[in-house]
């Protein structure tokens, strides 16, 4: 098993990550932190071998963290999941040797990716460390171990509709574990509720979303939707 130690300030993202990780075979989330004091004092610790790391944490940046864990001397892999974007932070989380990089708001097939990826590099750098000496063919099979391919947010997105705001609502669908309404969708994402309503349509034609419809006692029952796993 990989052990993952999920850090973000918010303690109810770091939920949804741990219960992201926890879903793909073979991690599972060994702590949680929600500052980079936390985070270094649980790398310091041991056992850790993947960091999913914020930027923005309330004591620091997650960049400095690295920077103090390389310090430090701990080699412990790094992804960042962050809703900084800028080329700056992107080239410096690269140069201090974070192996993903992650925007927010991402999906839940998005982080699959990045971690499948990285459980390939695991094995591959297994089978090469064997032979105690890499050739070019070993070496490029390590570094191609990293490389992922692309998870389409919704295809043929039709007129008026985005792609960040398709991400949003996948990634409310993908944690609730009940069916959702465009009411509640509307109220997890700070969308209107006929801007919702338009998206869950889009994507229960799609495909990506089960309807299912809720009687009440009186009046037109209620369209709710669910999740449908790839």
């Amino acid at each position: 098993m990989i052990d993952v130690l999920v850090v973000d300030d918010d303690f109810r993202v770091a939920e949804i990550n741990a219960k992201y990780v926890g879903k793909v075979p073979g991690f599972r989330v060994a702590a949680r932190a929600h500052s980079a004091a936390q985070a270094l004092a649980t790398v310091q610790r041991g056992s850790i071998d993947l960091v999913l790391l914020d930027h923005y944490l309330p004591d620091g940046t997650g960049l400095e963290l690295v920077h103090r864990m390389r310090e430090q001397g701990h080699g412990t892999d790094v992804i960042m999941i962050t809703a900084a974007g800028d080329v700056t932070t992107v080239q410096t989380a690269m140069r201090l040797g974070a192996l993903h990089y992650l925007v927010k708001p991402f999906t839940f097939a998005a982080l699959r990716t990045r971690l499948d990826s990285y459980a390939a590099l695991r094995r591959t750098v297994d089978r090469v460390g064997g032979r105690g000496v890499a050739g070019q063919e070993q070496v490029d099979r390590i570094f191609s171990a990293l490389r992922t391919t692309p998870v389409p947010s919704s295809p043929g997105l039709p007129t008026g509709h985005s792609e960040p705001t398709t991400d949003l609502i996948c990634t409310v669908l993908h944690r609730a574990d009940h069916p959702l309404s465009a009411h509640e969708v509307a109220a997890e994402t700070g969308l209107s509720r006929s801007t919702a309503q338009r998206y869950l349509r889009h994507l229960e034609q799609a495909g990506r979303l089960r309807l299912s419809l809720k009687y009440g006692d009186t009046g037109r029952p209620e369209h709710r939707y669910a999740w449908v796993a790839p």
